[in-house]
């Protein structure tokens, strides 16, 4: 027989409502110095713990850069590490059908930046606790809460730090849960449980170019941003091989045996394929990918500059993360000089910059 407590226990009765809180509190990391930070994000996550009686720390890496680390709970047993991220990666208005940081409901649909990744996932787990500690409901282990700064950048000024600086506060956790893992999805009838076993790689890689500056009307045969276009172009066009992990080789044979064949590189991506809508993010772990992301030179419409530089990122499979990066410098050998940035392991998918996502206006 159910108490009272347990009959009112609702874990997803504010779910809705804190993720709209959530969204409307801008967070876009732009991966520099600019941005609004995470700090009132985090100020209004330890709020609504405090309005259960569970108390929080606020760290920050540097003046705004704010994470948040709370516990839950006394019981036996060792604790366990529940994270999300607050921050978001940038959102252009002009790109969505409803401003990205209003969180609006449209069509049943909750819009916004962040409803995706993973504002919905820190509103979930705080509704889920606000609701058990409502009913009398403590866990059986204790929980250790983080919700962290940066990781739309490789997440040095969250994650990284406090491990860094504050490891006694995650020490003794001997297991967590976080964003991806894991998803469920079907195949021909049959249900698949997937587990994530091993991450993709990230690396920033940096062209620049020189050439004669001058005026726009004349002849230029040494123009950068001629040399440098070409570079991105056989960048962002170069086939990459299928190379298969030994994680997606377990994981395509499961399926092969379902359609009746054998998992090879020459079919890898027709079996993907029977993934429907998730295949957008395995067909990503099939190879390396590499996308072009930023472009910029010039202070005037009619005038050639001297320099002009653009931002790529490379997320490698994780068995070949050297090879990635540096055959990209390579693609751009003949023209540009190219310069790798600090490289990371970002999440337990493609970097943000070149995952398969929804359109704009839905994550």
């Amino acid at each position: 027989m159910a108490t009272q407590g347990e009959a009112a226990h609702r874990p997803d009765g504010e779910v809705v409502e804190l993720c709209r809180e959530l969204i409307r509190i801008d967070t876009s990391n732009y991966g520099d110095e600019d941005g609004p930070g995470e700090r009132l994000a985090a100020e209004r996550v330890a709020g609504w713990l405090d309005e259960v009686g569970i108390e929080s720390t606020l760290l920050e890496s540097e003046p705004g850069r704010t994470s948040l680390v709370a516990r839950w709970g006394d019981g036996p047993g060792d604790p366990l590490l529940v994270h999300g991220h607050l921050d978001v990666v940038p959102a252009a208005a002009d790109d969505w059908q409803l401003p990205p940081f209003a969180g609006e409901i449209h069509d049943g649909q909750l819009w916004g930046r962040g409803t995706v990744d993973m504002k919905d996932f820190d509103a979930m787990v705080l509704s889920v606790i606000r609701s058990r500690v409502r009913a009398g409901l403590p866990p059986n282990r204790p929980v250790v809460l983080c919700f962290t700064a940066d990781e739309e950048a490789g997440g040095r000024k969250g994650a990284e730090f406090l491990v860094r600086e504050h490891p006694d506060l995650i020490a003794d956790c001997t297991a967590a849960i976080g964003e991806v893992g894991g998803f469920s999805t079907s195949v021909r009838g049959q249900r698949f449980y997937l587990i994530e076993a091993a991450e993709k790689g990230m690396a920033w890689i940096r062209l620049k170019a020189s050439g004669r500056a001058g005026h726009g009307s004349m002849i230029n045969q040494d123009n950068a941003v001629t040399r440098l276009a070409g570079a991105v172009a056989r960048i962002g066009s170069h086939d990459w091989p299928v190379r298969l992990t030994p994680s997606m080789e377990v994981l395509l044979a499961s399926v092969a045996e379902l359609a009746g064949t054998t998992a090879t590189p020459d079919n890898a991506e027709a079996l993907v394929e029977e993934f429907g809508p998730a295949s957008r993010m395995l067909g990503a772990v099939l190879r390396n990918t590499v996308n072009p992301t930023m472009f910029n030179a010039g202070y005037k419409v009619n005038v050639i500059p001297g320099r002009r530089r653009r931002t790529s990122t490379a997320a490698s499979s994780p068995a070949t993360r050297t090879s990635s990066s540096q055959h990209s410098r390579n693609c751009a050998a003949t023209t540009c000089r190219s310069r790798p940035r600090p490289t990371s392991s970002h999440g337990a998918r493609p970097s943000a910059a070149t995952r398969s996502m929804p359109s704009p206006s839905h994550c």
